[in-house]
């Protein structure tokens, strides 16, 4: 068998041993492992589905059209990655967290750079739409420490599943989005509305493949937060909304048990008016724990 592959000549048997030995000479050896591990792994699936030349065809066909997908506001090719779990594991790998730190999940594609600072307590609804949720909690080291000045660019779709970016013209520029730092407590606070589910594009063939594969793309209700503070490593992370009809379905498998936060609904004129929220409200309390950079 070592002749065979030494000589080049391909046979089904030694199909990716003669394919990785002709990347002897690679000028990158990071991209001679991944692209090796890649040929391993992708002549071992062909073997075991062993696909007809119509079903590979139909494969590449796939592929193009999900590249053909892609814009400057749609990455079909994310969204793959998404569903097949590939972006959480990529996550996970390179979150690996020191004990008791806030875990976290996918940043999903709707972020924006350009979100702006506002005071604490601000409310990030601009356009008044929703039930109004109250959030607040505490920044703190694993040791339980307060942390000052952590910033925690925040944002979140409207109660009809919808991010501003996807709803320009309807919805205010940077609805529902907005930066914080924390106090010398640790503590921060804002309002804005109840998240909604909402269902990932299925408008292209990703969407398509889940359809054939009855799986359901919409994704549970929740908040995006990236927290960061200088000298600990940075949580890109949700909380979700635990009785979410979709909780346990997520399309991008994103939900982890430690960011499902409680939801509670609070009748206190008083209260809301204090908070400078509408009555009744929402309240939910989520501390981020983290953890010194490496």
């Amino acid at each position: 068998m070592i002749d065979q592959i030494r000589s080049g000549y391909f046979t089904e048997e030694d199909s990716a041993e003669v394919v990785t030995s002709r990347n002897s000479a690679a000028k990158d050896e990071r991209l001679k492992q991944v692209m090796d591990s890649v040929t391993r792994h992708l002549h071992a699936v062909v073997k075991e589905v062993e696909p007809t030349q119509d079903e590979w065809m139909q494969a590449i066909k796939f592929l193009t059209e999900t590249g053909h997908k892609c814009d400057d506001w749609r990455q079909e090719f994310i969204l793959l990655s998404d569903v097949l779990g590939v972006s959480m594991l990529v996550d996970a790998i390179n979150n690996r967290k020191t004990g008791g730190a806030t875990e976290t999940t996918v940043l999903g594609p709707f972020h924006s750079e350009d979100s702006p600072n506002m005071e604490m307590g601000s409310n990030i609804c601009l356009d008044g739409k929703g039930e109004p949720l109250v959030v607040h909690g505490v920044v703190k080291t694993v040791d339980g420490l307060p942390i000052e000045n952590a910033r925690l660019d925040v944002w979140q779709a409207n109660d009809e599943g919808f991010y501003d970016m996807q709803q320009k013209g309807i919805q205010p520029e940077f609805n529902l989005r907005g930066v914080f730092q924390t106090e010398d407590t640790g503590d921060y606070w804002f309002s804005g509305v109840k998240p909604k589910y909402y269902g990932i594009p299925d408008d292209g063939p990703v969407g398509a493949m889940l359809d054939k594969l009855g799986r359901d793309p919409n994704r549970p209700a929740h908040l995006h937060f990236i927290v960061t503070a200088d000298g600990f490593e940075d949580i890109t992370t949700h909380i979700f909304v635990p009785d979410d009809p979709y909780i346990h379905s997520d399309a991008v498998f994103g939900v982890k048990e430690s960011l499902l936060a409680d939801f509670i609904k609070v009748d206190d004129p008083a209260r809301a008016s204090e908070l400078n929220v509408g009555n009744p409200f929402w309240e939910v309390t989520f501390d981020f724990t983290m953890a010194p950079k490496r």
